[in-house]
């Protein structure tokens, strides 16, 4: 057996696993070390994967869960690998333009199936707490930012007064991933079109437009800040502008409604609070990742542009 580290990510440590004549797979694990509550839940991941198997939204197929941490150290799961392009730069450097528009549309039809599933069909109606889902979780990565913080960001605590009195309207339930974007994505080898959802960890039962929104953030993210796509010439690189890929996601999903900038406002402060607890585990040296320290240094910035998202400037 051969075991390799997949590099880029920031969060559970995952292998490839290569057994000669036998098969590759991928393993994916908790990070070592004091974690946050409800953080790094690879069981997670694995039950919504599971369930998902048999829909129209692709993930890989699950084989096994271990929670025995005399194994690897601690609790990990191994799933089938898949053969595909994952692109970690919004701007996909080295696709033709009508490709990059094609894969764009590819990542939001996908988002909309995934929206679409009967997640009580599929025994989730557990999986999370239905309804008021943006209270909670504006509450939720308050006490995150409170408990992981490496520094006093005054933009955030801004965020987390301004964001609980300016939750719009309405209210709904589906299975949002909590980290859709491109680089979670693995596209066909030579078609634009997605073959597996990846990195379910934050997933849970909540609000789609939070997904959209968080979905979004590239739009508002420069290329050297995780690869978004902010100040590139969109047209002329394919690349749907945020309203028109956001009234699609709309269209395709049958909604009436539309994103606000509430939604992206929220992603940004959430991610913002996620990337600080990045900062921590790199300060205890329990990163993922050998550059978290400097990924560590993006919450400043995400929570400059929630701000400037929200019209609080």
């Amino acid at each position: 057996m051969q075991l390799s580290v997949v590099g880029g990510g920031q969060s559970n440590p995952t292998y490839f696993l290569t057994f000669g004549g036998g098969g590759d797979y991928v393993l994916r694990k908790q990070p070592p070390g004091e974690l946050l509550p409800s953080a790094h839940a690879v069981d997670r991941e694995y039950r919504v994967m599971t369930a998902l198997a048999d829909t129209a939204v692709p993930v890989p197929r699950t084989l096994l869960f271990c929670d025995d941490r005399s194994i690897v150290g601690t609790p990990f799961y191994v799933m089938e690998r898949l053969y595909g392009r994952i692109f970690h730069q919004s701007a996909m450097p080295g696709v033709a333009a009508g490709e990059r528009a094609a894969l764009y549309q590819a990542m939001n039809e996908t988002l909309v199936r995934l929206h679409g599933v009967d997640w009580q069909a599929l025994g989730l109606a557990d999986y999370g707490k239905p309804g008021n889902y943006f209270s909670r979780q504006v509450a939720r990565w308050s006490r995150q930012y409170q408990s992981s913080k490496t520094r006093d960001i005054a933009d955030i605590e801004r965020l987390a007064a301004w964001l609980p009195a300016n939750i719009p309207p309405g209210d709904e339930t589906t299975i949002a991933h909590g980290d859709f974007r491109l680089g979670n994505l693995m596209f066909h080898p030579t078609e634009p079109r997605v073959i597996a959802v990846l990195d379910w960890e934050l997933s849970t039962l909540g609000h789609p437009l939070a997904d959209l929104g968080y979905n979004c953030m590239i739009w508002h993210l420069a290329p050297d800040h995780y690869g978004g796509i902010m100040g590139l010439d969109h047209a002329g690189l394919g690349i749907p502008s945020q309203d028109d890929y956001a009234r699609a996601y709309c269209r395709l999903a049958g909604r009436s409604d539309r994103l606000l900038p509430f939604h992206v406002a929220f992603s940004l402060f959430r991610f913002a609070v996620i990337i600080e607890g990045i900062a921590g585990r790199a300060a205890q040296g329990n990163a993922a990742a050998a550059n978290a320290e400097e990924v560590g240094a993006l919450s400043l910035f995400l929570a400059a542009q929630a701000v400037r998202v929200a019209g609080l400037t």
